[in-house]
């Protein structure tokens, strides 16, 4: 998906491949527009794996740049939770599942009330209320976006396929090994001790998303 045939990605391309993570919508945005590589005769924008390898690099840096409790990870977006519960797990973060309590961010009398310095989005679109929050505090967001995304308010695009089962395991997968490779917890070569699978939602856990 680039045309540098020598880059070396963090996996092998024909794993990132596999997984969906380079497939988009058949809807882009100018926001995205830099991301994408080519479009499919059936229409589908295909994002650029090359720019998602090295937005990895970059946000899994800067994470590890931060205490791990401080970090909220969002997904309402189905698929999303399992790996980002996942990623949590493994790196210490904090995970946020399911529908966003308004006020989590900015209003002390809130339950769920919590003082993040940094927060991760898994669709700009299913967790916008996360982003307007973190955005009127002045947080940092980090946010996997697809090709139909708007990017308002993210400090950080990492382009992916944010919808697909497989996709998001792997880029959860991927970011989490370079965040604990980062703060020296793995080698710069060393592996998670969970497989990306574990990271997969199970269709036989949950109801197929429309």
């Amino acid at each position: 998906m680039t045309s540098a045939e020598t880059y070396e990605y963090l996996l092998p391309l024909e794993s990132l491949v596999v997984s969906g993570i380079q497939i988009g919508t058949k809807i882009k945005t100018k926001h995205m527009e830099p991301y994408i590589y080519r479009v499919r005769p059936d229409g589908l924008f295909i994002i650029d794996t090359r720019k998602t390898d090295e937005r990895v690099r970059i946000a899994a840096k800067f994470m590890a740049t931060f205490p791990p409790s401080s970090i909220a990870v969002v997904s309402f977006r189905l698929y999303g939770q399992t790996p980002v519960a996942k990623f949590c797990e493994v790196t210490g973060c904090v995970p946020i599942l399911g529908r966003f309590p308004p006020g989590a961010f900015t209003n002390p009398l809130c339950p769920s009330y919590m003082e993040p310095q940094l927060v991760m989005v898994t669709d700009p679109a299913a967790d916008e209320q996360a982003i307007g929050e973190a955005s009127k505090i002045g947080l940092p967001v980090i946010a996997l976006c697809d090709t139909d995304n708007v990017v308002e308010n993210i400090d950080l695009v990492i382009p992916t396929n944010n919808k697909g089962r497989k996709a998001l395991a792997m880029v959860y997968w991927l970011l989490a090994r370079q965040v604990l490779r980062e703060r020296g917890a793995i080698s710069t070569d060393g592996n998670l001790s969970v497989p990306v699978e574990d990271f997969e939602t199970k269709l036989t856990e949950s109801k197929e998303e429309t």
